[in-house]
């Protein structure tokens, strides 16, 4: 149950992340309205936050957080950016996964 809730509050906390980079990128890109930057703002502090809930060590929240960041940015560019994955993009996130499902099985029971 604690990897599923983890796991959930990881992808939640990487949609935060996302939305607060893609609402500033909407903005300088696409001539998007200044005010995407309050949104964006708020969603930041927000990914912020929910990294503080988290009760490993943060380095070790930090590097299992960064794959489930990667696999949700290629969620995003499949289904907000609308672009194809790739094989490559498919094989580097499963090789990512590996990487986060070693991390939080070997370690986060530990908090030192």
């Amino acid at each position: 149950m604690l990897i599923l809730k983890t796991a959930i509050l990881f992808v939640v906390t990487a949609v935060a992340e996302i939305i607060g980079c893609y609402l500033p990128w909407l903005w300088l890109k696409k001539d998007g309205s200044a005010w995407l930057l309050l949104p964006a703002a708020l969603s930041l502090m927000l990914f912020v936050w929910l990294l503080t809930l988290h009760p490993a060590a943060s380095g070790r929240v930090y590097a299992a957080y960064g794959g489930v960041y990667v696999a949700t940015a290629l969620v995003w560019l499949r289904f907000v950016d609308g672009i194809q994955l790739t094989v490559t993009d498919l094989l580097g996130g499963i090789i990512i996964f590996v990487g986060v499902a070693t991390i939080v099985l070997g370690g986060f029971g530990h908090t030192r």
